[in-house]
Formats: C-alpha cells, structure tokens, sequence
C-alpha cells in the first residue's frame, strides 16, 4: 500500500521498521529469502535455458581474449571508454570464425554441384570400377567384383540413389534447422561477447565481490584456477588444433591430396577434440590412395600419426595442465566427458570443472600448505 493513503485504512497494519522480529522469526526471513533467491533463478535459468550455450560461448570467447584486451585497454584507454574497442575486438572474433566457415561453405557448394553431375551421370552410365582398387595390394578382386555387382549396372544404382532421395529432403530439412539454429546461438555469442568486453570491469569487480560474500577467500581462488583453466583450455585444444591444421595441411599440398586447404580446416577443427584428427587424416590418405599415390598416402598417414601423436601426449597436456597444475589424466578425462556430456562448449567446461575439482580436493586433503601436494 501506498504510504499517502490515510491510517484508517490501515488499522492493523504496522510498518516492518516497528516491527522487532525475535531470533526464530530471524531465521525463518533468512530461510525466505533463500526459497525465493533459488526460485527467482530457477525461473531465470529456465526462461532463458536455450540461450545458455551462447551465454557459455560468449564468456568462454571473454575470457580467453581477455589478456590480449586488458592490454588494448591500457594502450588505448580512449578507444575503451566508449564503445570503439569491444566492437572492434568482437568484430575481429567474428571474423575469425565467419572467414573459415565461408570458405568451407563455397568450397561444400562447388563439391555439391559436381556431385550433382557425378550422381546424374552414374544414374545414366553407371559407376565403373576405379583403377585404384585394382591396384591395391590385397582384396581387390573382392571388392571389385561387389563393385560390379552393385554399382556398375546403372539400373541397380538407380534403385540405390533414389532410396537415398527419398531420405535426403528430410535430411536437408534436418540440417537447415540445425544451421538456422546454430547461426542464431552464434549471433547471440557474439552479442554477449560484445558486452562483456564493454562491461567487463565492472562484471570482475561484482563477481569478486559476490565470491568473496558467499564462499569468502576460497571462492576467489576457485574462480581463479576455472579461469586459468580456460586459458589452458583454449591454448592447448584451440591453438594446437590450428597448428595441427597448418603443419598438415602443407603436408596435404605436398602429397598432392584433392582440396588441401578445405582438408587442411577440417583437420585442424578435428584436431580440436584428442584423436579425433587422425579421423580426418585416414580419410585424406585414402583419397590420395584412391589417386593411385600409395606412397604419398602411406607417408602422409604417418607423418600425420606423429604430428599428433606428438601435439597429444606432450604439447596438449604441458599448456592445459601446466597453467593448473592439473595431472594428464584429469585433463584427459574433463576433456572428453565435457565434450560427451555438454558438446563442444564441454572441451572448455569440462577441464575448468576438474580444475575446481582438483583445487578443493588439495585443499581438503592438504589445508592451507598447497606444497605439500
């Protein structure tokens, strides 16, 4: 009620200022207010719970670029005031995620058209058996013989590809609603990293304080090693999966592979996730077998086998579990149980989770003398 409206219409309502609650009555507010902060929440989560792996992006994409722009900030400090920096810095990580995904859009849009023609032609003509099975050193004369029997009279491959038909308009549906959906949490991403680079000082400032209020010294050190974890994250999958790409994807030009530089992003986007990119350098040694160069796809396998190899047990763990003190196991294991349970926004929850884990685990079991872990 309004406090103009005259007393009499309030005869039995006093003020909550005159009110002297006893202790009992202390701890039933105190137990109120906590219902109602958790449902508030609660309710906040659940309306935007689709827009949360943005959010997660958005903070993920902040954090790890956060050095490079604490450091335009001091150099700048004009450019930070307003809005000129953070639109900058959000526009160039637009960027550098936009510029490799058109180029493998228009590179997929030319392969789909020659394999609308590959397909047109097989419907008429058949697909005769490629030279390269024949040459192979063992179980060609296998292979070629289902080759004939399947693929090579036009009339059985007609049946083939137009069950395939019958299935690829729902599949296209699937995938547009899938890029609609991803292209808009993407925006939302971008979005939410703009205005954490504009209000990123004032968000640190709260979240210390708010640590610091409801789990005291201890919950700052535990932001602390999520952060550094995410910067051992980002360095250790992000940056060494891009490396991957590049090494191999000069090792593509050499080899003579069909689209090393399409191969070469694949790879590197592979490479993100552990022994994932060794899917992506199979598939192009046998393409430069299916050329008819068993040599280079034989020496490309290997030398791709030790690039990884190498970047996976030595360089990978030394960046993630280095910047936390985090054992190879642990890093191992958040991961790829982040990446099962929450997706690829997991490669990055995952080892900040174990992280925090493994702090309060030293803490338990060694108090305050963090040497003697």
């Amino acid at each position: 009620m309004p406090d103009s409206l005259p007393s009499q219409f309030l005869p039995d309502s006093p003020r909550c200022s005159l009110i002297k609650p006893s202790q009992r009555s202390r701890r039933g507010q105190e137990m109120a207010r906590t219902v109602l902060a958790l449902f508030i929440v609660g309710v906040a989560v659940y309306t935007i719970q689709g827009f949360l792996p943005a959010l997660a992006w958005g903070s993920v994409f902040a954090i790890a670029t956060w050095p490079l722009y604490t450091r335009a900030y001091n150099k700048w400090p004009h450019a930070a005031s307003g809005t000129l920096l953070p639109l900058l810095f959000t526009a160039a990580m637009a960027l550098l995620f936009v510029i490799p995904l058109t180029l493998v859009t228009l590179e997929a849009v030319g392969e789909a058209q020659s394999a609308l023609g590959w397909v047109s032609h097989a419907r008429e003509y058949g697909v005769p058996v490629p030279d390269a099975i024949h040459r192979l050193p063992f179980g060609s004369a296998a292979i070629s013989k289902w080759w004939e029997a399947h693929l090579s009279d036009p009339r059985d491959l007609s049946g083939m590809l137009g069950n395939l038909d019958s299935k690829g308009v729902a599949v296209t549906r699937a995938v547009g609603s899938q890029v609609a959906h991803r292209a808009t949490l993407f925006c939302f991403s971008i979005l939410t990293l703009f205005f954490l680079y504009k209000d990123g000082l004032s968000i640190i400032r709260q979240c210390r304080v708010v640590s610091c209020r409801a789990f005291g010294k201890r919950g700052e050190s535990v932001g602390r090693q999520i952060v550094a974890s995410i910067h051992g994250s980002v360095q250790g999958l992000v940056l060494v999966g891009i490396g991957e790409g590049l090494l191999l994807g000069i090792v593509y030009v050499f080899a003579h592979a069909p689209h090393p530089a399409l191969f070469g992003v694949i790879t590197a986007v592979a490479a993100m996730i552990p022994f994932c990119a060794m899917i992506a350098v199979g598939l192009v040694s046998l393409l430069i077998l299916a050329q008819g160069s068993s040599v280079a796809a034989i020496t490309t396998f290997c030398i791709g086998a030790v690039i990884i190899f190498t970047a996976d047990h030595f360089i990978r763990p030394a960046l993630i579990g280095g910047s936390t003190k985090l054992p190879f196991l642990w890093v191992l294991l958040g991961i790829l149980g982040g990446a099962e349970t929450w997706g690829l926004i997991g490669l990055f929850i995952g080892p900040a989770a174990m992280a925090a884990l493994n702090l309060l685990w030293c803490r338990w079991a060694y108090g305050n003398n963090p040497k003697a872990s």
